[in-house]
């Protein structure tokens, strides 16, 4: 939970107010038996004794990660590793073990480590576990669990941001009238595609008033020093990671989301979520894990060698059309606000959790 600085602490915190809106009593962390524990686990460290307690205490596990790679990475030493490692794929993939612990140093975006989610032992011990989009529901069905079900992301309540604090932020960052600012929110890692998004910006300033956004803290000290190199371009905005409010007060001062990732980690991006909810256009990598959304709800691009030119023409239709972004955002709002809405999420979680306790 807050103030763990963690799309997954801002979305439990967000769940539990709707499950109470809905009667259910809920507690957070209890020290005395429950009628069922509901853990929500993430691909970094910070969930390490969520993870051990969903072990111990078997119950509903939401992943928001359909990968647990990097946790383990970044959790023990080279035998802690290769032992999970074996136990999820087996004793002839030792080898292999061995070498991805030596390569880890680039395990944010070589795609070898994201084919292998490592999610075997946590998923054999859940009662059920839940997920947010198709993608995800596969890469738990890969590894032998046949309790799986699909919820969808929440999109939770906005607080009221007035717009002179809007115009004051815009105009704190330089935003000329009629200019446009692209942002990236949460975490800052390879995988968002940082290097294309910083190649797409610097040609799309040549051209347009555009200023980018980054919002967040790096994930690695190589990505750091990547920015450091490139970030004195007048037009980049650099901050922290934001809690609430400061969050939306940023993204209602953005005008598009730019939320690309590859390779993908079968995540639903509470970030996204948020940004359509506000009926803001966000452009996202196409693939199984936004497979759920219409087509005229976001802005999708393909993976792979046009990635940049793609979206270098995307964003340039976007400004130069400003209509089109508009409608864009309405379809997404309606969609989030409706399949997405609090209430609806809540009571799928009560009926997957009541039956479990019916066993």
């Amino acid at each position: 939970m807050a103030p763990a600085p963690t799309g997954v602490a801002d979305y439990s915190a967000e769940l539990v107010r709707a499950l109470r809106a809905e009667g259910a009593q809920v507690a957070i962390n209890p020290t005395t038996p429950c009628d069922r524990e509901l853990y929500h686990i993430g691909n970094n460290p910070l969930h390490a004794e969520i993870y051990k307690r969903a072990l111990a205490r078997p119950g509903a596990v939401v992943l928001h990660d359909a990968l647990l790679h990097h946790f383990f990475l970044g959790r023990g030493g080279q035998e802690d590793y290769v032992a999970e490692f074996v136990y999820n794929y087996g004793t002839w993939h030792e080898s292999l073990a061995r070498q991805l612990w030596r390569g880890r140093a680039r395990s944010g975006s070589d795609p070898l480590y994201f084919q292998y989610g490592m999610l075997k032992r946590l998923v054999e011990t859940a009662l059920t576990v839940i997920v947010h989009n198709p993608a995800a529901k596969a890469a738990v069905e890969v590894h032998g669990h046949g309790k799986c079900i699909e919820i969808p992301h929440l999109y939770g309540p906005v607080p009221d941001i007035g717009a002179p604090e809007v115009v004051e932020v815009r105009r704190s960052w330089g935003v000329p009238p009629g200019g446009i600012v692209l942002g990236v929110f949460g975490h800052l890692r390879e995988s968002k595609r940082i290097h294309t998004v910083l190649n797409a910006f610097e040609r799309l300033a040549t051209k347009y008033p555009v200023r980018l956004l980054l919002a967040g803290d790096c994930v690695s000290s190589d990505l750091v020093r990547a920015l450091d190199a490139r970030r004195r371009h007048p037009g980049i905005i650099r901050v922290g990671y934001l809690a609430e409010p400061g969050f939306w007060l940023h993204a209602a001062a953005t005008d598009i989301c730019l939320n690309l990732r590859f390779p993908p980690a079968g995540e639903t991006s509470g970030i996204a979520i948020r940004f359509m909810g506000l009926g803001k256009p966000v452009v996202v990598t196409d693939g199984l894990e936004v497979s759920r959304y219409p087509d005229d709800a976001l802005v999708k691009i393909d993976s792979g060698l046009a990635e940049e030119e793609m979206l270098i023409c995307s964003l340039a239709a976007l400004i130069e059309q400003p209509f089109l972004a508009e409608r864009i955002g309405k379809a997404a709002q309606y969609w989030i606000r409706t399949e997405h809405d609090p209430r609806r999420i809540a009571r799928q979680y009560l009926s997957a959790l009541l039956t479990i306790i019916k066993g």
